[in-house]
């Protein structure tokens, strides 16, 4: 059992810390309605497994989720087709940046991992296929709201149409996986489910309760109900640790040794396994694309608490 006071405690002194640091990264602008983030915001929250919540700073402010989706889509995926979903996906390291389209060539149009752009392309594309756009992206949706146990959950349509704007690279390489056969459905289809899923807003509050069944064998603590099966748990979890911060990855499993994903947005899940859920968001990017303050939060808490998988 988690000591709520020490945790609480360590929860305001890091969001404190943060919100005094000058050094807060760089809003990213290439999707033009992200650059309007407010760049002082940092919140943070953890969910444990038996319903508590420790918050802190800006908690309750919604913010685009970006690539944080997909480590929800790839349980989806995998719950759709269990293994068969790595013959089209890697499950390795890029060490390059999440919209790279360099390894597709030689790599035969299959993307290295699900976390990736082109990789998360080919998830959304699996939970399309034998439906329509809209059910799909209805699916993802409801999948957020159940797992928070909060239907409030929104889709930003804004900043879903800033990135349809923007869809240059994604849609290149969209349309070379096409070209290679690794999707099944038309490009312009798969991508405005997936600019959709990118654009859902949330807050940490939320976003910690939702990934709680990572931290609890891939059971949804309030429910009971059995997300993914223990090994899928593992599997995803294992994934979040070696490509969840693009080329930034290793420097976060050195720094913090937790299984975690960002998003552009500013956020950052990250799992204490057997114990709880963590969401810090700070708009701010550092050069790989991730969360400066973010992962610097998690750095510190992970070390108050002795959270590294790897250790104390």
């Amino acid at each position: 059992m988690l000591n709520h006071e020490e945790l609480q405690q360590a929860v305001n002194e890091i969001a404190e810390e943060m919100r005094a640091r000058k050094d807060r990264g760089t809003v990213a602008s290439y999707i033009p309605e992200l650059a309007k983030a407010n760049a002082d915001a940092f919140g943070i929250a953890i969910a444990d497994n038996h319903g508590n919540v420790i918050a802190a700073g800006d908690a309750d402010e919604a913010f685009s989720i970006q690539s944080i989706s997909k480590v929800f889509t790839l349980t989806l995926a995998l719950g759709k087709v269990g293994d068969k979903l790595w013959r089209s996906v890697g499950r390795e390291p890029s060490g390059s940046p999440f919209n790279s389209i360099v390894q597709l060539e030689s790599e035969h149009g299959v993307p290295r991992n699900p976390f990736i752009n082109a990789g998360a392309i080919v998830v959304t594309d699996t939970i399309l296929s034998g439906h329509q756009p809209k059910e799909a992206l209805g699916e993802i949706l409801r999948f957020m709201q159940f797992l928070a146990d909060d239907p409030s959950i929104y889709i930003d349509h804004s900043v879903a149409a800033s990135e349809q704007r923007t869809r240059f690279r994604n849609s290149a390489l969209a349309n070379y996986m096409k070209a290679f056969g690794n999707l099944e459905n038309p490009v312009e289809h798969v991508l405005g489910v997936y600019f959709h899923q990118c654009a859902i807003a949330m807050t940490c509050r939320q976003m910690a309760m939702a990934g709680r069944f990572l931290s609890n064998s891939g059971r949804n603590p309030a429910s009971n109900f059995q997300v993914v099966k223990p090994e899928g748990s593992r599997r995803i979890n294992a994934v979040m640790l070696t490509c969840g911060h693009y080329d930034g990855s290793g420097e976060f499993a050195y720094r913090v040794g937790l299984p975690g994903k960002s998003g552009v947005g500013g956020g950052i899940l990250a799992i204490v396994p057997g114990d709880a859920s963590i969401c810090v968001w700070s708009p701010g990017l550092d050069e790989a694309g991730n969360s400066h303050l973010g992962r610097i939060a998690l750095e510190r808490l992970a070390k108050k608490m002795k959270w590294s998988i790897f250790g104390p």
